[in-house]
């Protein structure tokens, strides 16, 4: 069996967006006719140039090769212009190739990829979801309105999530960290005062930050939410220096979690010797694939961590986070953007099932779903801005805009 094809598609994500402003799915085609889709959490240059880098790299190592050889296309393409190191668009491109290549090989052998990495240990997987504006609901306003959160948190427990994730610590620019200004601090605090009355002890609290702070002011925040017993504190500082993290994690009694921007197991495994994260939260598209978290996530249970892979993004990833979690021991929870409807059901051409809180692993080889490429062709991204795009000034708490969520 030999892959001979590649094709990309840049998609916009129409309004209201959530996962982001484009997805950038690759399929794989071999000389049999077998076909394999997979998802590239590109974020560093504009979509385009990763369809570039896409095609660029499946002629120099991919064409041609078999597509169970995973393992020695993978030590090729990470090693390619002699690197042999973690990079972050590199690592993304290669995500996407490495995941179509598993849907290949279970289509080939008529097992879900799950069943190829030890077996299905989970029937279902507990999901949660961010707390989104409705339809008619300002994003600017719902995202810094904690009574607006309480209340969409207690509508997501009652149509089943029994975890919720909500990020009111402010704006996050390319100068962060820093310490947290003292409206950021309460306003966080009343965002999870607010919410665990609505809640209850019916669901987890998931307080999310975008690395904006130091570990000192981290911790100093900590200390205001830990009475309201968050199960995690998301990437508090940036990702660059996992020590700094650990001292966030061993200064506070909420479980720390890590690893949106992070790839290969050579970073996560400097989270896991510093103690920085309890929690590993690698992105399925970015982190080096399928194997690769696999991998990561034997070395998380050697320390009594766990994996809770993280979903910003479109619904390729997800199902390769599905396959992902469904055979791994450690799994916590699984992240999902509202019940997997709207766009990232429409761009299926089965939707993912979810169930009362649950994601429910399909049954179907590979990855277990099929992009629907009508949809896909029909929604060109257009626009020149990133996937997500930072502040580009100092944050000024005098002179900042409202959080509008993206």
């Amino acid at each position: 069996m030999k892959i001979t094809q590649c094709k990309t598609f840049v998609v916009g994500n129409p309004p209201p967006g959530f996962g982001g402003r484009y997805f950038i799915f690759v399929k794989l085609k071999t000389a049999c006719g077998i076909e394999g889709i997979g998802e590239v959490y590109g974020a560093t240059f504009g979509p385009h140039v990763f369809a570039a880098m896409i095609e660029d790299t499946f002629a120099r190592h991919v064409e041609g090769m078999d597509p169970f050889h995973i393992e020695a296309m993978w030590r090729r393409v990470y090693g390619s212009g002699y690197t042999l190191r973690p990079d972050l668009s590199l690592g993304s491109v290669l995500s996407g190739i490495e995941c179509a290549c598993w849907d290949i090989v279970g289509k080939a052998v008529g097992k879900p990829v799950y069943e190829l990495l030890g077996g299905k240990v989970h029937e279902r997987l507990r999901s949660y979801t961010y707390l989104y504006p409705k339809p008619d609901e300002a994003a600017a306003d719902f995202y810094n309105d904690a009574d607006a959160s309480a209340q969409r948190a207690a509508e997501m427990v009652e149509e089943g999530f029994s975890a919720v994730k909500f990020d009111p610590a402010g704006a996050y620019t390319v100068y962060d960290g820093r310490q947290p200004d003292l409206e950021a601090l309460e306003r966080s605090e009343d965002f999870c005062r607010k919410i665990r009355e609505a809640v209850g002890t019916r669901a987890d609290l998931l307080f999310g930050t975008h690395g904006q702070f130091t570990a000192s002011g981290a911790i100093r925040l900590a200390r205001r939410l830990e009475k309201y017993d968050p199960l995690w504190f998301e990437e508090p500082c940036p990702p660059d220096a996992p020590e700094e993290m650990a001292k966030v994690a061993a200064a506070t009694t909420i479980p720390v979690a890590t690893g949106e921007r992070l790839t290969t197991k050579y970073e996560f495994a400097r989270v896991l010797e510093t103690g920085a994260a309890s929690i590993l939260q690698f992105a399925l598209g970015r982190v080096g694939g399928i194997l690769e978290a696999k991998k990561i996530a034997g070395m998380a249970e050697t320390k009594y961590a766990t994996i809770a892979p993280h979903l910003y993004c479109g619904p390729i990833e997800g199902a390769a986070n599905v396959q992902l979690a469904a055979c791994t021991p450690n799994f916590l929870i699984l992240e999902s953007i509202g019940k997997w409807e709207g766009f990232h059901a429409d761009l299926l051409k089965k939707p993912m099932q979810w169930e009362d809180g649950y994601v429910v692993p399909p049954t179907e080889p590979g990855l277990g779903v099929e992009l629907d490429e009508a949809v896909a062709l029909a929604h060109p991204y257009e626009g020149d801005q990133l996937h997500l795009e930072m502040g580009a000034e100092p944050f000024d708490a005098k002179t900042a805009r409202k959080f509008g969520g993206g």
